[in-house]
């Protein structure tokens, strides 16, 4: 008798009892994190939350920085995973070269995400507020930290949409174009919070309709590639 496709099913539900349980984690730190107004709360508090013993925290997430990170990274990642993903509209045409191509992909993603929800609730979220972000001391660096961190996870799944999206394209230069938009989100949001509270209303919006207008037209001024060198003269 083949024993094989039951051998399969076995560590299928065992992947599928994984992931059921890291989603249950990262709703609870969501949750906690609304609840606490930052990430002031204990690991044994998330297990509880997260109906998991404490060690299996650990055996998903090496830190409890690291599961608030995710958290940010998965927000973000399910408004621009369907922006440059193989759903996503054909990349921007009318660009020979691969650069501006990428920059100009970018640029039309950026406009197309709402990102307003995620970033309000992930500002909430660590406790960022707008009278702590226009103190002297400025955000404080733990949570700038992590949020910045929340960006480069998903700038890493959007530079490998953008190489299959652009096969012409150095990966470098994709590289350098997401490290741009990501580097940038966090421009704006401290614009933004300073602004407008980062809050999730109709001025909120607004606000950020004008700064991701901003880093959309600065994304487009793409460098001209750098020109081949001039042949040697022969004396």
């Amino acid at each position: 008798m083949d024993d094989g496709p039951r051998e399969r099913r076995v560590p299928d539900r065992r992947v599928a009892h994984r992931a059921r349980t890291h989603q249950a984690i990262l709703d609870a730190a969501g949750a906690l994190m609304v609840e606490t107004g930052g990430t002031r709360f204990s690991v044994d508090r998330l297990a509880a939350e997260a109906g998991v013993a404490r060690r299996t925290v650990f055996n998903h997430f090496d830190s409890r920085a690291d599961v608030v990170t995710a958290v940010g990274a998965q927000a973000f990642r399910e408004v621009l995973d369907g922006l440059v993903g193989d759903d996503a509209p054909s990349p921007p045409a009318g660009h020979d070269d691969p650069r501006r191509a990428v920059a100009a992909d970018l640029a039309a993603a950026l406009r197309r995400a709402d990102l307003v929800g995620p970033m309000a609730a992930l500002t909430r979220g660590l406790g960022i507020t707008a009278a702590t972000a226009g103190s002297a001391a400025g955000v404080p660096p733990q949570q700038a930290v992590l949020l910045l961190r929340a960006l480069v996870e998903v700038g890493d799944g959007l530079a490998a949409a953008l190489v299959r999206r652009h096969p012409r394209a150095d990966p470098l230069d994709v590289e350098l174009a997401v490290g741009a938009l990501t580097s940038g989100l966090v421009v704006l949001h401290r614009h933004w919070l300073a602004g407008a509270a980062a809050s999730d209303d109709a001025a909120g919006r607004a606000a950020w309709a004008r700064l991701v207008e901003h880093l959309a037209s600065t994304l487009l001024v793409t460098p001209a590639p750098p020109a081949a060198p001039a042949p040697r003269q022969t004396p």
